[in-house]
């Protein structure tokens, strides 16, 4: 265990409680978060569900309150659930951790239950959110919105999340699509809906899942989140401010925005405000030079969040991956940002031209306490400088986490694009050294996933689009594929993860898998990629809460498992990888989050 602070507010001078930290270093600073406490009304009364925090100590008991009045106390090691039997609906409910028979009191000063809907496989929560009116192109298509990627952060200090959501137009585009689209919002909202701010991105911000790449984490160490995006002539502040040229219009005839300044901002996350804007980095330059001429490869962007020295969070922006690649890393210190390091392939060398993917994986992959940015069949280290290239190119999904528990270490699991290439393999996360891969399918093999489904295989399972079969830790076949090959999350009781496709959550089994919810009222987002708005260890226990909209775009709906469990674990989110990876899941062709550990060994 490790003593945590104010969220990213204070470092404790740690030796030997976190990997990598030596005497007199500070250990890394993550989110300070309440207890989280959850009650979902049943006919057997209040099911109660809290978080396990990671400076709890061994052997810890929980007190659990019902409007004021004590109502039980858990035993140590157990499940952080309890069935309230026979309790009221609308009761309200608080937790307290005890430790050597003393209750430790909250550092929040308001912490009560948050009340669920309880439906027939899960409970929910419905966020009111508020639908930008439509509009029409200059060439005179109508469009509307609705409701797209999301992320949380604590906006406010309060020790609870809050939603940040970003609102697509109808008419958003994939980069290789010309035509005009409507303008991009930026929302943040309180779990009752409240809105705290609305940016809207401006007419010079192209709309589609490649452009606009958000990032919510706190920077500054202040105890709450920013939001850090790219920003253009016409971005309009949550407080009013705008950006540069309010008049600017720099779209050209088939919509792309080719010209004009461009800018990265980091924005006040409990006001919305432009707290500070500098030149994005890198610049399009000439549009030709990242692979083509008509802006779909220059424009080509990730994004994510990194303790880089080990202790503090920096800002991960990119542009480019089919060619040309350029990452640069930013701190935000002191209500300024300033850049720390930016890795080129036009420097770094042509074998480091076309080896991203459509998204980036942040993680310590050579355990040094630092963090890496995994970026396709490349790794970029902490300190900027290439760690390791497997020139296997581009791909359009990756998976890295402890996939294989049995070796030490991280592992990276990956598809290929180019027929000429494996069409999937398994690297060491900290060499690049191929684990194991699968023949060349003559194909794009477009999607792929790496998690321990299967209770019946050690470690992690993998299967592809275009590779038969369910591969274990050595690449060897061991029975049928699951039936879908999106999204995976903890939602039933056991160490497996359950899978997300759509709108619905299914249990892989050996002959056919079994479906355990299908949302009602809601949809999926971003076309055939058919992903949630979010996913992650919002409240409650460890288990992992899913968020879609509504059919109406009227708010989003969070859904949190009733299953029980007997695992007792921390919240997902005080694991720094898994946290960051909440943080670039929203990032173009969204992919689950992965811990830095294995839940079943």
């Amino acid at each position: 265990m490790f003593t945590s602070s104010r969220s990213l507010l204070v470092g404790v001078l740690v030796a030997g409680l976190l990997p990598g930290v030596a005497a007199g270093e500070l250990a890394p600073l993550f989110d300070k978060l309440n207890r989280g406490v959850v009650s979902v009304h049943t006919a057997a009364g209040n099911q109660v569900g809290w978080r396990l925090l990671a400076d709890d100590p061994a052997g810890v008991t929980f007190a659990v309150y019902r409007d004021g009045t004590r109502v039980t106390e858990t035993p140590a090691g157990g499940p952080t659930d309890f069935l309230d039997a026979g309790a009221p609906a609308g009761a309200k409910y608080t937790v307290r951790a005890v430790v050597g028979g003393v209750e430790r009191m909250s550092a929040f000063a308001a912490e009560e239950s948050l009340t669920l809907d309880s439906t027939a496989a899960a409970s929910t929560r419905d966020v009111p959110i508020q639908l930008p009116p439509g509009g029409t192109t200059p060439s005179g298509e109508s469009y509307t919105y609705s409701a797209n990627d999301a992320s949380v952060g604590d906006l406010d200090g309060d020790g609870q999340y809050e939603l940040v959501l970003k609102w697509d137009p109808g008419n958003a585009k994939d980069n290789s699509q010309s035509g005009y689209t409507g303008n991009v919002y930026v929302d943040a909202y309180r779990l009752d809906g409240t809105r705290l701010w609305r940016i809207d991105l401006g007419r010079n911000i192209r709309a589609g899942a490649h452009y606009t790449q958000f990032q919510v984490f706190d920077y500054d160490g202040d105890g709450r989140a920013e939001v850090a995006m790219k920003t253009a002539d016409g971005t309009r502040s949550g407080t009013g401010q705008v950006i540069g040229s309010a008049s600017a219009d720099y779209r050209n005839s088939s919509g792309y925005v080719l010209s004009g300044p461009e800018y990265l901002t980091v924005f006040n996350g409990q006001t919305g405000a432009a707290m500070s804007t500098v030149n994005y980095d890198p610049p399009r330059g000439t549009v030709s030079s990242w692979g083509d001429s008509y802006g779909n490869r220059v424009d080509r962007f990730l994004a994510g969040t990194a303790y880089l020295d080990g202790s503090h969070p920096s800002l991960i922006m990119s542009r480019g991956y089919y060619t040309r690649t350029v990452i640069a890393a930013w701190d935000f210190r002191g209500g300024a940002l300033t850049e720390r390091w930016k890795f080129d392939s036009n420097a770094a060398g042509s074998q480091y031209t076309g080896q991203g993917d459509h998204q980036l994986a942040i993680a310590d992959t050579d355990g040094d306490g630092r963090d890496e940015i995994v970026f396709g069949a490349m790794a970029i280290d902490d300190n900027g400088s290439p760690l390791w290239n497997t020139r296997l190119g581009h791909g359009d999904a990756m998976h890295v986490g402890d996939l294989i528990p049995s070796r030490a270490g991280l592992e990276e699991f990956k598809v290929d694009e180019d027929t000429s290439k494996p069409a999937a393999w398994m690297a060491d996360a900290k060499t690049g050294q191929i684990l194991w891969q699968n023949a060349s399918c003559s194909c794009d093999n477009g999607r792929g996933v790496s998690d321990d489904v299967y209770a019946g295989s050690p470690g992690a399972e993998s299967w592809s689009s275009a590779v038969p079969g369910l591969l274990n830790t050595s690449g060897q076949t061991i029975g049928r594929k699951p039936s879908s090959t999106n999204f995976v999350l903890w939602w039933d009781g056991d160490a497996q993860r359950e899978l997300l496709d759509g709108t619905h959550i299914d249990k892989y089994g050996t002959s056919a898998d079994t479906r355990l919810l299908t949302a009602s009222g809601v949809h999926a987002n971003n076309g055939t990629k058919s992903t949630p708005s979010l996913q992650a260890d919002l409240f409650g226990d460890w288990r992992e809460e899913v968020v879609w909209p509504t059919s109406d775009n009227r708010a989003l709906r969070i859904y949190s498992t009733t299953d029980p469990t007997s695992i007792s674990h921390v919240s997902l989110m005080q694991d720094r990888q898994y946290r960051e990876a909440v943080a670039w899941q929203n990032t173009a062709y969204n992919q689950p989050p992965h811990p830095s550990f294995a839940l079943a060994k």
